[in-house]
């Protein structure tokens, strides 16, 4: 039996909560006067209300994916577990119908996280190993183009 195990780095997702929060924060701070300064100061301010709402979510939302590519069962189970609950999704080979390749971000900003999409027979698109998740890799198209490869050899034999 060969199972092929990954999990994401909740470590990351925490990170990126706190550093949205702390950049939030100090932006609703220094751009608190916005009335008085004008509409470039209403735009750091309201920055600052989004970087705040999505650190705190992404925070209240961190957890733990693993994903296990079970090749004798026939089957990829994916374990999710948050601060409030955790659930399993099972999909059988046979329910895959392609694998494809999609990305988060552009090469402008610096940051792309590449996953793979499973496309499902009744039509479901499901990103495997999902963006933002920090799966070790995830950043490396090298590295996702590999998993696409393995698993697509998985779903012929």
């Amino acid at each position: 039996m060969e199972l092929w195990t990954s999990h994401t780095n909740p470590r990351k997702q925490v990170a990126l909560s706190v550093a949205c929060t702390v950049v939030g924060s100090i932006l609703l701070y220094g751009f608190r006067d916005f009335r008085a300064t004008g509409s470039n100061a209403m735009a750091g301010f309201l920055l600052g209300v989004l970087l705040l709402v999505i650190g705190g979510a992404a925070f209240l939302a961190d957890g733990q994916q693993t994903v296990i590519v079970d090749r004798g069962a026939r089957r990829i189970t994916i374990k999710d577990a948050n601060r409030f609950n955790s659930k399993t999704r099972t999909i059988a080979f046979a329910d895959i119908v392609a694998v494809g390749m999609g990305y988060l971000g552009d090469r402008s900003d610096g940051v792309m996280w590449y996953y793979l999409v499973l496309t499902l027979h009744n039509g479901e698109e499901y990103p495997l190993f999902a963006p933002g998740r920090f799966f070790p890799g995830s950043l490396d198209r090298a590295i996702v183009t590999s998993w696409k490869q393995r698993l697509e050899e998985y779903l012929s034999q």
